[in-house]
């Protein structure tokens, strides 16, 4: 399963980018993480190169995420589900399916400057996949971290850290013990377009296998009456990586709607 966890790292957490707009979000605040908003995003990596393959593979990603209370506590709750396309050995094809589900619930902290997000909090990952070759087989738990700094208006930057390791599943296969780390950077060209990288490097805490891409995209930020529509397309490569399964050069592309209240 090598090669499993080495395509799943590469948007297990990918950054949400959910838009805000006026008042207290302004185009500052247009990739926010953690966004006090209920958002619905449709995500897609194409992988050109998979290491080890000399093939492709994809991962559609559906996330919903909305915030909730617990007493006087702001949370963000967040689902996520992919839609994988993997090579699938010994044949020479692809298998199609659903992978694993990833929940995470963020506590956000106040910063005292409503410019600064900060949040952290568990995430479970299930083992939903309809094919072997499309999952772990393992039911992982740990913990993620992310940080969003909009002081700037022209330029946000921030991060999402994430750890989780297996707790149960399939005695067969092969234990998970991940960290991913996506740095991400936001330049504002006005009207709404913006550049971006927000790759993810991920590490196999398991086999040291990692991945260290590099990206830089370009995004459009659009307001519809109460809908606010986020698009963009990040081109990515590897600069390090380390074992099969790793992509070497993808196309990270959405579009993320958001609902204002």
């Amino acid at each position: 399963m090598k090669k499993l966890l080495g395509l799943s790292a590469i948007a297990l957490l990918a950054c949400n980018c959910w838009a805000t707009d006026g008042g207290a979000g302004s185009t500052a605040q247009a990739n926010n993480p953690l966004a006090n908003m209920t958002a619905f995003n449709m995500q897609n990596y194409y992988i050109g190169d998979v290491s080890g393959t000399d093939k492709d593979a994809n991962q559609f990603w559906f996330r919903y995420a909305t915030p909730f209370y617990l007493g006087d506590s702001n949370w963000l709750l967040r689902a996520s589900l992919p839609i994988n396309t993997y090579p699938a050995p010994p044949t020479s094809g692809h298998q199609t399916g659903s992978g694993d589900l990833n929940i995470f619930a963020s506590w956000l902290i106040d910063t005292g400057n409503p410019a600064v997000s900060f949040g952290f909090g568990p995430q479970v990952t299930l083992p939903t996949a309809s094919e072997d070759a499309l999952g772990t087989g393992k039911t992982s738990a740990g913990l993620v971290n992310v940080l969003f700094d909009a002081s700037n208006p022209k330029f946000q930057y921030g991060y999402l850290a994430s750890w989780q390791h297996s707790i149960g599943g399939e005695g067969d296969r092969t234990d998970v013990n991940l960290a991913t780390f996506q740095p991400f950077m936001f330049y504002q060209l006005g009207g709404g377009t913006y550049l971006r990288s927000a790759p993810i490097w991920a590490y196999n805490l398991h086999n040291d296998d990692y991945s260290v891409p590099l990206g830089l995209g370009i995004g459009q930020v659009i307001k519809d009456q109460k809908t606010v529509y986020n698009f963009f397309i990040e081109p990515q490569g590897s600069i390090a990586d380390r074992g099969d399964g790793q992509p070497r050069w993808q196309i990270f592309a959405g579009l993320n709607l958001q609902f204002l209240n």
